[in-house]
């Protein structure tokens, strides 16, 4: 089944392949004969109905410094193709949220992946809250005087930005720090959301674990370990990969939140944890494939495939699914 399909990223220069998902996603479609095509999100358009974008022609090769080739830039109408993967990194503003609301206009028989509904509705800190027995300590504010009475119970504690990424922004506040209306000041002088404040967990100094979950399903996971002197795992921040297998408290943990991906057609997920608890679901750009292979051997661009042309309406034996 050969498959059109766009790719709505961030400039192809910009990556580094050798952690890149999006990469590996786009190599392993090619390898499978299906055609890449890619624009950037400020070049998405609604043009009298019609959502569309300027972009080009796109051909991976997985070699550093000379990793892609792109064809003569032109307008295509994106119900033109089979699959359109959202991919662009955050942050989630307005500008995210209002792709998802022009992808949301295509018909279904152009495979959005995820289905962008279902990521405006699941920003990552705000998604796992739904599952309150399976997190750390959690406070949502920018409420002062709740923010300090929270540290006052939990005494060492993150915060963080509601909608940031990357481990950006993330601080560690100990009992003994004066900086925290500092900090408060500093985050509500720069926007007017709430700020995600948790129970700071001892057991990231044994890493932040990064679990993909296809279709719902635990496919593979790695171990983000923070440098000495860091409290950020993430691999934006300098976190160093190590090989990682599932617990049966981790296994527990997809088991309880695979049904409702798949209902919302969140087909390519990533959840953190630290220790025994779940501190985000990942559904905008997930990241860690790379590393997953280099280090277990399990090629997840290939699992993700395989279960997204299951489930293309072009496969008429499952029906129309997004």
């Amino acid at each position: 089944m050969e498959l059109s399909i766009a790719i709505q990223m961030d400039k192809v220069e910009s990556l580094k392949i050798e952690g890149d998902t999006t990469f590996a996603l786009g190599l392993e479609a090619q390898k499978r004969g299906h055609n890449l095509w890619y624009y950037t999100p400020d070049l998405l358009s609604l043009n009298e109905g019609i959502v569309c974008a300027r972009g080009q022609g796109l051909t991976f090769y997985d070699q550093v410094g000379a990793h892609f080739e792109t064809g003569v830039t032109e307008i295509k109408s994106l119900q033109d193709f089979d699959i359109i993967l959202m991919r662009q990194d955050p942050p989630f503003d307005m500008a995210y949220i209002t792709a998802t609301y022009l992808l949301e206009m295509l018909d279904p028989k152009t495979m959005v992946i995820n289905n962008p509904a279902e990521v405006r509705n699941a920003p990552e800190k705000l998604f796992v809250t739904l599952y309150p027995d399976l997190m750390p300590a959690t406070l949502i504010s920018r409420d002062t005087e709740a923010i300090k009475a929270f540290r006052h119970k939990h005494k060492d504690i993150i915060i963080k930005p509601l909608f940031g990424n990357g481990g950006t922004g993330v601080f560690r506040i100990q009992p003994s720090d004066q900086n925290l209306n500092s900090l408060l000041e500093m985050f509500f002088c720069v926007n007017q959301e709430p700020i995600i404040v948790q129970s700071y967990l001892p057991a990231v100094r044994n890493g932040d674990k990064r679990i993909i979950l296809v279709d719902g399903n635990p496919v593979g996971a790695v171990n983000r370990i923070p440098n000495e002197g860091e409290v950020r795992s993430n691999f934006h921040a300098g976190g160093i990969a190590a090989k990682a297998s599932l617990t049966e408290r981790e296994l527990k943990i997809c088991a309880k939140i695979g049904p409702e991906l798949r209902r919302r057609g969140l087909i390519f997920v990533g959840i953190d944890i630290i220790g025994d608890y779940m501190t985000e679901i990942n559904v905008t750009s997930p990241t860690g494939i790379r590393e997953i292979e280099r280090l277990s051997s399990i090629n997840i661009a290939s699992i993700a495939w395989d279960a997204i042309e299951r489930k293309h309406p072009k496969n008429a034996s499952n029906g129309i699914a997004r």
